[in-house]
């Protein structure tokens, strides 16, 4: 049975049953009410904001404040779908002290239902902090975003046995510190397969094959609102093909004069 609101025991309980959990980016109260309505379980405040919608070249330079107005939004439209939402850089690196505070703020401020922070087993400690203190923490490994400068821009992460095995390794630390799911990002199929059959908790793909518990996008390169988008990002529409003609035709009918005709005028 679909639940009211998805919940942390429902994750586990979907990757039990063999359910997918499918999860896209949303950054404001608009679009996270249609995603909703669609039925997608996790919405994720992701920090790719700041490439998608403040024109960052990185994710780099996205705040705890521009994360909590855009997870206000999101969890206040949401009805059904698990929100989480990332803790940027800088903000929990230095150790669970810095991580538990920035964490409960955001929880404090925005209604979300977990927070998601990249790393294995360098950040279990933070991870083991917050599910103490009642936070559920959905981990991040493979190719992670924060860290491109260290691992020279976006590239799959996990190949050869060495790497495989460490990937390994940190989504079991992350786990067994208390995480409720992980997103694997650009990695191996079969690394990916092998993380997800040796875990109790679901696995999130993003180019990472179909073996997965569930799947995550960044709604932009899912809705086809660029003129590019990632390998792994199959467009399920062209959104913004549809916007750029909705705004053409406006443009001609203001310039024109037929808009606003009668039917969209008042009369005295």
């Amino acid at each position: 049975m679909t639940p009211k609101r998805v919940r942390v025991h429902h994750l586990r309980e979907a990757k039990q049953r063999g359910e997918r959990l499918t999860m896209l980016t949303a950054y404001d109260a608009a679009t996270a009410s249609i995603f909703d309505a669609a039925g997608i379980d996790m919405l994720l405040v992701g920090d790719s904001i700041g490439n998608t919608m403040h024109g960052y070249r990185t994710t780099l330079p996205v705040t705890v404040d521009e994360i909590v107005v855009a997870g206000r939004a999101v969890a206040g439209a949401a009805q059904r779908a698990f929100v989480v939402a990332d803790l940027p850089f800088g903000s929990y690196e230095a150790g669970p002290e810095q991580a538990l505070a920035t964490a409960v703020r955001i929880m404090k401020e925005t209604g979300v239902s977990a927070v998601k922070f990249e790393g294995g087993r360098r950040v279990a400690a933070q991870v083991r902090a917050l599910t103490e203190a009642g936070i559920p923490v959905v981990g991040h490994l493979g190719y992670t975003p924060q860290s491109e400068n260290l691992l020279g821009g976006p590239r799959v992460q996990g190949r050869g046995d060495d790497a495989a095995e460490q990937l390994s390794e940190d989504a079991l630390a992350i786990a067994e510190a208390g995480a409720v799911a992980v997103v694997l990002e650009m990695v191996p199929a079969p690394v990916a397969e092998r993380v997800t059959e040796i875990l109790a908790i679901p696995t999130i793909g993003i180019g990472a094959g179909s073996a997965c518990d569930g799947q995550v996008l960044v709604w932009v390169d899912m809705a086809g609102m660029g003129d590019w988008s990632p390998k792994f990002a199959k467009r399920f529409g062209e959104v913004g093909e549809a916007l750029r003609a909705a705004a053409t035709a406006y443009a001609d009918e203001v310039k024109a004069g037929t808009f606003p005709d009668a039917a969209h005028s008042f009369e005295s």
